[in-house]
């Protein structure tokens, strides 16, 4: 009899007691098959304890790390626990956990190494806001123009990582905006790249990663991150 893979769902989480409740019910609802893991990333309210009494481990910053630091954590939860995928979810109820299986069927058919879940890959309805839709816009041409491949959605936090990119992920991660750069040190690295479609929706509570002093440098941070993954020698 086969094993079935092993999958593990990393919610970094900041300041997300409200939400999070919702978020877990959600996911235990649609996707009864897979294990969670909260990144309480130094919060300030009750998260690691509403996380607790859900009966979801919590792993806790004792600082605040940024969503990259969050996530690397969980990578190296998940590769030393023998997890044969790790998926980023959102805490904040953007992601239809329904949508998982449609983000990890190519991972664990062995089409991709990395499922990107993808508001624009087809029409969604989704509507993001101007600034950031022509951030988007600017840092999907950036990723074309380095790779030649076409990725619609580079800021997407509901992506699906197999184990040999999340054994890379736990030595070398972007600690601040794992976006358009981390997706061309992966392809550098020889990995393949895969968006399906999925449906996104707004926030329902607490407190984003992105403040909005980390909005006014963001683009500068990435497209100068974004030229270091490019002439970076993969290691």
């Amino acid at each position: 009899m086969t094993t079935p893979p092993r999958v593990l769902v990393i919610i970094p989480a900041h300041n997300e007691e409200e939400s999070l409740p919702g978020t877990l019910a959600e996911v235990r609802s649609k996707a009864p098959g897979v294990d969670i893991l909260i990144v309480d990333d130094g919060s300030r309210d009750e998260t690691s304890r509403v996380a607790r009494e859900h009966g979801v481990p919590v792993v806790r910053h004792p600082v605040n790390l940024g969503v990259g630091g969050a996530l690397q954590t969980g990578f190296r939860f998940a590769y030393e626990r023998g997890y044969d995928v790790g998926v980023q979810l959102d805490a904040d109820g953007q992601h239809d956990p329904a949508y998982l299986g449609i983000l990890l069927a190519p991972v664990l058919d062995g089409r991709c190494d990395v499922s990107i879940g993808s508001r624009y890959v087809e029409s969604t309805g989704y509507k993001a806001p101007l600034n950031r839709r022509l951030g988007m816009l600017l840092f999907s041409g950036v990723v074309k123009a380095a790779l030649g491949q076409t990725i619609t959605d580079t800021t997407s936090g509901f992506r699906a990582y197999n184990r040999a990119v999340m054994n890379v992920c736990r030595h070398d991660f972007p600690k601040d905006f794992p976006d358009a750069p981390l997706l061309i040190a992966f392809a550098r690295r020889g990995f393949r790249l895969l968006e399906v479609p999925v449906v996104m929706r707004e926030r329902v509570a607490g407190q984003s990663f992105y403040t909005l002093g980390k909005q006014l440098y963001y683009p500068y941070k990435n497209l100068l991150a974004s030229l270091m993954a490019l002439i970076r020698r993969p290691v």
